[in-house]
C-alpha cells in the first residue's frame, strides 16, 4: 500500500473499517423493558434472560459483562431488519449491574443506561433489584390530582364557615364567589370543595379517561391545604359529612381560638368523623366500580399546631374520647411525639421545634418516640386495608422525615413492610427533589414525583421557563442538548419499575401552571397581578407539552383543570377554583384523545423510548415494543420546519409506512390517518410553527 494511501486512512483500523459494514450506532438498543428483560421484574434466584438489539448482520460480538464476568451472547431472534442477541444468567438477592460491549471488527463499544459510550462508565450501568415490583396497574397509569377545595362543591351544609376559627394571625373566610382567584395569603380562605363533589365529578373524571385520583390531604387540618395534619384518623368533616352542628363563629374581635366553639363542636364530634370516614369508604367504592385507583397523601413528617397530639390551640381541650394534648401538660402521653426544647417552661413559655422553623408546623420527633411510629405505620396499613381501601400513599416531603438520613432510610423500610403486607398492590409515591436512587432500591418507595426526570427538563425546552415562573433563561428555550442530556441522566437513577410509574406532571399545587409558563411572564401573583397568568399563553406549546407527558415512560399526572385551561402563577395562585361552565372545550377534547391514544398503546405504557436526531426546538424520540412503534416529533419552533428524521432507534425496517395517529397545531388538532413513508431509515416531514405528530407502525403491516 503506497504512503498517502495509508495517511488517507489514517490508521490501520480505519482502513478495515472501510472494508467491512458500517456500525449502526442508533440500531444499538437495550433496556429494562419486558422486551430485554426476561421477565422484567425477576425474584431472588430466578433466572433472567437479557437481549441486546442490534443491526441485522452487522456486529461481530455482544458481550454481557457483570462485575469480573464476561459472556458471549448469541442471536435468538431476527426480525426484519434486526438482529436480537440474547444471554441468560442467574440472580441472587443483591442488585445485579450489568452493561454491554459491542465488537464490530477492530471497534469496540461500551453500551448502557445512558446509551453507546467509548467506554464503560458504572454510574450507568442496568441493574436488576431481585424481588423489586411495582403494581402493574400503575404502570403507565393516568393519574388526576385533585387539591378538594377547589375542585367542586357537592355539600353546601360542610363549608367551612368566615369566622369559625383564628388560623395563622387570621380568621377563616368562606369564599362565595366560586370563581375569585386566591388572595396571595390564602391557607384560611375555603371555597367548599368536597368529597361529595368529586363524587357528582365522577362522570366526568371517567370520561376523561382518568385512572387514578391522587388526592392533595383530606384528613382533619385547619387550613385549606391540609397539609398540617390535625388528626390522621379522620377524613376532615368539612371535606366529608357534619351529621351535628354546634357553637357559634367568633365576634370579628376575635384573635384567638378560645372561643372557637363551632369548629369544635364540627372536628371533634365522633359523628361527624365517622360520618365522614364513610363518605371516604362510599368513594373509594365508587372509583373502584369505575375502574379507578385512589392515592392518599400522607403528611408525615410534620403535623399541624393544631394537630390533637400537641393542641397548641386547645380544640381538643375538654374535648370527649380526646387525651390532653403535649403542648398543655408534660403528662401528655403524646409528649415524646414532639421535640421541646424548653421542657421547664411548662405550661406558658414552652417551645418545640418546627420544620423549617415553622411553630404552626411541628416536627414529628420519631427517634425518641417508639409509639410515634408504631401510631404513623398503624395509620399507613389502615388506610390502605379495608374498609378504606386506598390504592396507595404519596408521601409529602418524605426525604426530611426524622432526625437522620439513617433514620430516615430505615423508617421507610418499615413503612413500606407495614403498607405492602397490609395491600400488596398499594402504589408507594414519594415527593423528592434530587437523585432518588437511594430510596429507590426496592425496600423504600416504589418511585417519585419526576421532577428531575420530566418536569424541569421539559418545562426548561418547551418555555424556557423556571418551573414556578421565578426566571426565564433564553438559552434553555429549545435547547434540545440540555434536555436530552438532563432526561438521559435523570432517568438513570430509576429503575424500569420505577420509571414505569413515576408521576410525570406539568403542573400541580406548588409550582405555576404549565399554560402559564408559556408566557415566559418571571414574576408572581402579587406583583404581576392575577389577570397576568393568562395573558399571551401559547396553546399550542400546552399541546405539544400534553403529546410529551401522554407519551413519555411513566404515569402522566393531570393537575386539576389544566385540561380545562387553568392559568395560574405559583401557590396561591395555582390553587384556582376548576372553571365549571367556562372551560376550555377544545383543550378538554384534546386530553381526552390524548389520554384514550395513551391508554389504547401498551408501547406508551411499558414500551421502550430512545431519543431520535433532534435539532434546536425540535425534539424527535420512539416509543416502541416489538409489536408497535411510534414516532413523535415536536416542533417548538415559531416558524414552519422541515426535518429528516433517522427512524432506525425505533425499531421500524428500513422502508415502511407510517400513520399519523395525532396532529396538532398552534390552534387545533387533527386524527386523520395521513401516511408517511419511510425510505432508508428516513423520514422527511414538514411541521408547522408549535406543532406536534404522532407517527405509528405496526409490526406486519407493511
Amino acid at each position: 500500500m503506497k504512503y498517502d494511501s495509508v495517511q488517507k486512512f489514517n490508521s490501520v483500523e480505519n482502513y478495515i473499517l472501510q472494508m467491512r459494514p458500517i456500525l449502526r450506532k442508533r440500531a444499538l438498543f437495550s433496556d429494562g423493558t419486558s422486551d430485554y428483560r426476561i421477565p422484567p421484574e425477576p425474584k431472588a434466584g430466578e433466572h433472567v434472560k437479557l437481549r441486546f438489539r442490534t443491526a441485522a448482520d452487522n456486529v461481530d460480538l455482544v458481550v454481557l459483562c457483570h462485575e469480573d464476568e464476561r459472556i458471549e451472547m448469541q442471536i435468538a431472534d431476527r426480525e426484519s431488519d434486526f438482529d436480537y442477541y440474547e444471554a441468560e444468567v442467574q440472580v441472587g438477592n443483591e442488585p445485579y449491574k450489568y452493561h454491554f460491549e459491542i465488537v464490530s471488527g477492530m471497534l469496540r463499544c461500551s453500551y448502557d443506561r445512558a446509551g453507546v459510550a467509548r467506554e464503560y462508565r458504572p454510574q450507568y450501568e442496568f441493574c436488576i433489584i431481585p424481588g423489586f415490583s411495582t403494581p402493574e396497574w400503575s404502570k403507565g397509569a393516568v393519574m388526576y390530582q385533585i387539591f378538594t377545595d377547589r375542585f367542586y362543591n357537592g355539600d353546601k351544609s360542610n363549608d367551612v364557615k368566615s369566622g369559625e376559627y383564628y388560623y395563622i394571625n387570621r380568621q377563616t373566610k368562606q369564599v362565595e364567589n366560586w370563581d375569585k382567584c386566591p388572595e396571595d395569603f390564602d391557607v384560611a380562605n375555603f371555597y367548599g370543595g368536597d368529597l361529595q363533589g368529586v363524587l357528582d365529578k365522577m362522570d366526568y373524571l371517567e370520561e376523561l379517561g382518568v385512572e387514578v385520583i391522587y388526592f392533595n390531604p383530606l384528613f382533619v387540618s385547619a387550613s385549606s391545604h391540609k397539609y398540617d395534619t390535625q388528626d390522621y384518623d379522620y377524613i376532615d368533616p368539612h371535606f366529608g359529612v357534619i351529621v351535628e352542628d354546634g357553637g357559634e363563629p367568633l365576634p370579628e374581635w376575635c384573635n384567638d381560638n378560645s372561643q372557637a366553639s363551632l369548629y369544635k363542636a364540627r372536628v371533634t364530634n365522633k359523628k361527624n368523623l365517622e360520618a365522614s370516614n364513610e363518605l371516604f369508604i362510599k368513594l373509594v367504592e365508587e372509583a373502584h366500580s369505575r375502574g379507578m385507583r385512589v392515592i392518599l397523601d400522607g403528611v408525615f413528617n410534620h403535623c399541624g399546631s393544631f394537630n390533637k397530639w400537641l393542641d397548641r390551640e386547645k380544640i381538643y381541650d375538654d374535648a370527649a374520647d380526646f387525651e390532653p394534648g403535649a403542648f398543655a401538660t408534660k403528662d401528655s402521653p403524646y409528649h415524646s411525639y414532639f421535640h421541646f426544647q424548653n421542657d421547664d417552661a411548662f405550661p406558658n413559655n414552652v417551645t418545640y421545634e418546627g420544620w423549617w422553623g415553622h411553630n404552626t408546623l411541628p416536627k414529628l420527633n420519631y427517634e425518641e418516640s417508639p409509639e410515634l411510629e408504631a401510631y404513623v405505620l398503624g395509620v399507613a396499613k389502615k388506610w390502605v386495608s379495608p374498609p378504606y381501601n386506598a390504592d396507595g400513599w404519596r408521601l409529602d416531603v418524605a426525604a426530611d422525615l426524622g432526625h437522620s438520613q439513617e433514620y430516615n432510610h430505615r423508617f421507610w423500610k418499615k413503612f413500606r413492610k407495614a403498607v405492602k403486607e397490609a395491600n400488596p398492590e398499594a402504589l408507594i409515591l414519594a415527593e423528592h427533589y434530587g437523585d432518588p436512587k437511594e430510596w429507590l432500591q426496592g425496600d423504600q418507595w416504589d418511585s417519585v414525583m419526576n421532577y428531575d426526570a420530566f418536569m424541569e427538563p421539559l418545562t426548561w425546552f418547551l418555555t424556557g421557563m423556571e418551573k414556578h415562573s421565578d426566571e426565564y433563561k433564553d438559552y434553555m428555550l429549545g435547547n434540545i442538548e440540555n434536555f436530552e442530556n438532563a432526561m438521559t441522566h435523570y432517568m438513570a437513577s430509576f429503575g424500569t419499575p420505577s420509571l414505569q410509574c413515576a408521576m410525570n406532571q406539568l403542573s400541580n399545587h406548588d409550582h405555576s401552571r404549565f399554560l402559564t409558563r408559556t408566557n415566559h411572564k418571571v414574576g408572581r401573583a402579587v406583583n404581576l397581578g392575577t389577570q397576568a397568568a393568562s395573558e399571551g399563553i401559547n396553546r399550542g406549546v400546552m399541546k405539544e407539552a400534553v403529546i410529551v407527558q401522554m407519551t413519555w415512560p411513566g404515569a402522566p399526572t393531570l393537575y386539576y383543570g389544566d385540561e380545562a385551561g387553568l392559568c395560574g402563577f405559583t401557590d396561591p395562585d395555582n390553587r384556582r377554583t376548576y372553571p365549571w361552565g367556562k372551560e376550555d372545550k377544545m383543550l378538554i377534547r384534546f386530553h381526552r384523545d390524548m389520554i384514550r391514544i395513551h391508554r389504547e398503546n401498551p408501547a406508551f405504557c411499558t414500551g421502550s423510548v430512545k431519543f431520535l436526531h433532534g435539532d434546536r426546538n425540535i425534539l424527535c424520540y420512539t416509543r416502541f415494543n416489538r409489536e408497535q412503534q411510534f414516532i413523535i416529533v415536536i416542533n417548538n419552533d415559531g416558524y414552519t420546519r422541515s426535518i429528516e428524521v433517522g427512524v432506525c432507534g425505533a425499531g421500524v425496517p428500513k422502508s415502511c409506512q407510517l400513520t399519523q395517529i395525532m396532529y396538532s397545531t398552534e390552534d387545533n388538532y387533527s386524527m386523520a390517518p395521513v401516511v408517511y413513508q419511510v425510505e432508508g431509515s428516513y423520514l422527511n416531514l414538514t411541521l408547522p410553527k408549535y406543532s406536534a405528530v404522532i407517527l405509528r407502525h405496526l409490526t406486519g403491516e407493511d
